[in-house]
């Protein structure tokens, strides 16, 4: 076929004969036999031993394709070992020169199967394959797809959309896989999304796959680095920030000082992923970190917007607000107010900038956004008052009680703190957190006093899914008092039913809950939330599918009809059937 011609063609411009000068050959010959002879004898492997040993062959049947096959396959890997070699030997202008002489005397049998690796591996090892090559190859589906990843990085760094087709799925993948987790069917305060270590993190597919395209080539780092911004820009998805710095820190563990001493960031990011590691932002680290924002010079402050990136990863922001949380407490302690804290101020200029990131980069105005005083003076005091109720009611009920009764625990909220977290981002992220914490401290009385302040969140920040994952994990703690009518109420009717018609994602979440925690909540609340659970028809697969799931397990908790059956009109007590085994 003219796959077999274009495949050999090569051979002709090197003098080499092929198929068509044999046919031609016999074609135009009196004498067939003879000039096959002739042919075998100029084309064959010029050994003068093999004279004898061919027809010695022949005898015992062995075909002669077979023969020159092996001989060619030897060959070849001596010539892979040789091309090699030759790449490590002697001074760098020569070695290339001679790799560039062997491409040129082999580029144009690159279609035959039996040759081509020969000619990839060349190209490998040449750090600069001459233009004219990388195009046909460019242009060969079969032949781009066959080229070492050393080649390719020279064709993608100048061409930025075959880069991105190559880069493209595997973005997708990766925000998919991040979903995936925080709407896993395992729910649990122990495992949830901020698990992994970093470095566990850097070892998924997509960051490894990524690190070895990019190599030490800068261009593609930054093309790739360019990709995430547009897309943070376009879709708002903080898991991208995540990529970039996991990115920058999977070259730093390969120790590639190429890029990592040109990525401005580089020194930040390092420092940051220790705290990220120990979910802690400690003072040496604190004061290393404020170094390098007290750092930036006049003119460079368009590393500003990289580095708000880096703190808009969702694992820097958990980090920098569990830090918060731990530090409110202990100024409750140390009877300090908040403005007296340069450590509790760093972590709170960090969160401005971890979450002014999209907003930066968008405008392109680089400048670290103002902190509201009120924040300070005003929000985090309350959050502190918080903290005293709670150590006020725990020590009342542990004194002799007088006359007086139990003092109740106060369930009203301040306007103030509702306020907060409606119109300030850094107020309400602190807020969540918070209301988090108490949840894991499986202290019932805060949660339900805190939770009618999450139906209306800056920019809906309660109904995120980073938030319902975290959120429904801390509930497993609380799993008992799902018993309960009051609690399921406030939980279900005054918080998440609000948004499950116009938040896909919630809906998505509490079916997850129930899946997990139905056997503890009553039957009789259970079937109005199935009710008030069904999918409508703007619903997605998932929810569908959890909807489906739920009913199928509420199916296997009704007792079967033959504990049903009414008792006769006699009153003859019925035997007790025990209940099937919940979940």
């Amino acid at each position: 076929g003219p796959g077999q011609a274009e495949m050999y063609a090569g051979l002709q411009e090197l003098g080499v004969a092929n198929g068509e000068d044999l046919k031609e050959t016999l074609t135009n010959c009196t004498e067939p036999l003879k000039a096959i002879e002739q042919f075998q004898t100029e084309n064959g492997v010029l050994l003068p031993s093999l004279q004898y040993a061919l027809p010695f062959l022949d005898l015992h049947g062995t075909p002669r394709l077979e023969f020159h096959q092996s001989v060619f396959d030897e060959l070849r890997e001596k010539l892979l070992e040789r091309v090699s070699a030759i790449a490590l030997e002697g001074k760098v202008e020569e070695r290339y020169k001679k790799l560039e002489d062997l491409l040129e005397k082999s580029f144009s049998l690159v279609k035959m199967p039996s040759i081509q690796p020969v000619v990839m591996c060349v190209m490998k090892h040449l750090p600069k394959v001459p233009e004219k090559k990388l195009k046909l190859v460019m242009a060969d589906k079969d032949l781009y797809k066959a080229c070492a990843v050393e080649v390719k990085r020279q064709i993608w760094q100048d061409n930025q959309a075959l880069f991105g087709d190559e880069v493209s799925p595997l973005l997708k993948q990766y925000i998919l896989e991040k979903e995936n987790i925080l709407f896993s069917s395992d729910i649990s305060f122990l495992q949830n999304f901020f698990s992994p270590s970093p470095k566990t993190r850097r070892q998924g597919e997509v960051v490894q796959k990524l690190t070895q395209m990019i190599g030490k080539n800068v261009k593609l780092y930054d093309m790739v680095l360019q990709f995430l911004r547009t897309l943070f820009l376009r879709t708002r998805n903080v898991h991208y920030c995540t990529l970039r710095a996991e990115l920058l820190m999977s070259l730093h563990d390969l120790e590639i000082s190429e890029i990592c001493a040109v990525d401005p960031c580089h020194k930040f990011t390092w420092c940051l992923d220790a705290c990220i590691r120990e979910k802690f932002v400690d003072n040496k680290r604190a004061r290393e970190l404020q170094g390098f924002l007290d750092g930036v010079k006049k003119g460079q402050e368009q590393v500003l917007g990289d580095l708000s990136m880096i703190l808009c990863d969702p694992f820097a922001i958990n980090t920098l607000a569990l830090s918060t949380i731990r530090h409110l407490q202990d100024l409750v302690g140390q009877d300090t107010l908040p403005r007296e804290s340069p450590d509790l101020l760093l972590l709170l200029r960090m969160l401005s900038l971890g979450q002014g990131a999209w907003d930066m980069i968008d405008s392109q105005v680089f400048k670290e956004p103002k902190m509201e005083a009120e924040l300070i003076t005003r929000f985090l005091p309350l959050l502190m008052s918080f903290v005293v109720d709670d150590h006020t009611f725990t020590v009342d009920q542990k004194l002799p009680s007088e006359e007086k009764g139990p003092i109740p625990y106060p369930n009203t909220i301040p306007e103030a703190f509702t306020k907060f977290l409606q119109e300030n981002r850094i107020a309400c992220e602190i807020g969540l957190y918070y209301i988090l914490h108490i949840t894991k401290q499986r202290n019932k009385n805060a949660f339900l006093r805190l939770l009618p302040a999450l139906v209306e969140t800056f920019s809906d920040l309660a109904f995120s899914d980073i938030f319902l994952h975290l959120l429904t994990g801390n509930l497993t703690l609380l799993s008992d008092e799902f018993a309960l009518e009051e609690f399921c109420t406030s939980l279900f009717d005054g918080f998440f039913l609000t948004a499950c018609s116009r938040k896909e994602n919630v809906h998505r979440h509490v079916l997850r809950l129930l899946l997990h925690l139905h056997h503890k909540v009553a039957p009789a609340k259970l079937e109005s939330l199935q009710k008030a659970l069904e999918p409508t028809k703007q619903s997605g697969e998932a929810v569908k599918e959890l909807h489906n799931q739920l009913s199928e397990k509420l199916e296997l908790r009704k007792p079967s009809p033959a504990e049903v059956t009414e008792t006769p009109s006699m009153e003859l007590p019925l035997p007790t059937v025990p209940t099937p085994a919940s979940r």
